[in-house]
């Protein structure tokens, strides 16, 4: 079987680059095809395929400024010529399920969201003054027409397997088709549950404007605590002017180092609405409780206390988030507005009740979104979607 893998664009290892590394596992002949490649940026499992990319790659600064091109991806993605393949499979956050896939190919899309730069995250991205004024306006401009093309290149997927119930609704909502259910992996057994913890908070994150990572910097000013923040992105230089003596930045880190920081922290500070979410799974893996906003994809993740700081409708709203985990474990606490006071509240909770969490508990609840299991189930809508037997 000959197999093309479409992803958006390899410049880092996230959460949708930990699905595509699965994939490659899973199909070690495939092509890998792709907007943008900064070669050594992404796993060798993924780099030692044969790796395509589109004329956005040769265009000025694309290595840094490659999302201001976001106009040109529809074209850029359709202008790829596929051979003869018989299975395509994107993994797409953006543009990748828009590819054409060449006759008598079934395409099984992976979507870890449908593209959120024009959708519900186009807010983060476009306004607030986080965008210069041209991009804002560019962006405005162009809106609709990338609305359209991505709910009309919908038609092209066979299937759709969504990362979350959480995005499976939303493809639901803007492209009106159904989509199955696969939690992006984790690897689980190189994790271990780490007992003892260090006096600092730590985030891993890409620095988006929707990671909102300006929250956990702007509560831990005001009460003084430590944070590690392990990441890089457009938003840095903004974050940096913005953090305290207790703050401290530390870059992209190898996995062992990430590995450790997350041994070694009290807690993970998640402040961002997430469309699913690897980090808080991982952090979890090694028993350590998440603070996260409460809502996206934590929900399907995090089993949080039944007391929200605020009390009363904190109370309720902590219930019924968490009510789609099936767990015996606490594994973390929510906080329900972005903002710096509702985190602080969240964190004091967490202090105040910190001998709640197991840490072998919580690392024994992330089982079932192991790495192997993922694979099993991405092989099996592969061959429905091949044999035609998928709903």
């Amino acid at each position: 079987m000959k197999v093309a893998i479409i992803h958006d664009w390899l410049t880092g290892m996230r959460g949708g680059e930990r699905c595509l590394e699965a994939f490659c596992e899973l199909f070690p002949d495939a092509d890998i095809y792709t907007l943008l490649h900064i070669k050594g940026s992404v796993s060798p499992t993924i780099e030692r395929h044969r790796i395509r990319t589109s004329f956005i790659q040769s265009l000025p600064l694309s290595r840094r400024w490659y999302r201001y091109y976001l106009p040109l991806f529809p074209l850029a993605i359709e202008r790829f010529r596929l051979g003869s393949y018989d299975l395509i499979l994107s993994s797409s956050h953006c543009a990748a399920k828009g590819i054409r896939p060449p006759a008598g190919a079934k395409h099984l899309c992976y979507i870890h969201a449908p593209m959120r730069y024009v959708w519900d995250q186009f807010d983060n991205y476009a306004r607030g003054g986080r965008s210069g004024v041209v991009a804002r306006l560019g962006m405005g401009l162009f809106r609709e027409r990338l609305q359209a093309w991505d709910v009309a290149s919908a038609a092209r997927v066979d299937q759709f397997v969504a990362n979350s119930r959480n995005i499976a609704g939303k493809v639901q909502r803007y492209y009106g088709r159904q989509a199955a259910v696969a939690h992006p992996p984790v690897d689980w057994q190189a994790f271990r549950a780490a007992e003892t913890s260090e006096d600092f908070y730590l985030m891993v994150t890409a620095f988006a404007p929707y990671k909102r990572v300006d929250l956990a910097i702007q509560a831990c000013n005001v009460i003084q605590r430590r944070l590690k923040i392990i990441g890089k992105g457009q938003e840095e230089s903004r974050l940096r002017k913005l953090a305290g003596p207790t703050i401290e930045f530390l870059g992209w880190q190898p996995d062992e180092v990430v590995r450790d920081h997350y041994a070694r922290c009290q807690a993970l500070i998640f402040p961002g609405e997430e469309d699913f979410g690897i980090v808080p799974l991982e952090a979890m893996a090694c028993g350590k409780p998440v603070i996260a906003f409460g809502r996206g994809g934590v929900l399907e993740t995090v089993s949080p206390l039944t007391e929200e700081a605020g009390g009363g409708e904190g109370l309720v709203r902590a219930r019924h988030a968490g009510a789609g985990v099936q767990a015996s474990a606490v594994t973390g606490v929510f906080f329900f507005e972005q903002a710096a006071e509702s985190l602080i509240q969240a964190m004091e909770c967490f202090e105040r009740r910190r001998a709640e969490f197991d840490p072998h508990a919580i690392r024994d609840h992330v089982a079932a979104f192991d790495r192997r299991l993922f694979k099993e189930h991405m092989k099996a809508f592969a061959t429905a979607v091949l044999t035609g037997t998928a709903s």
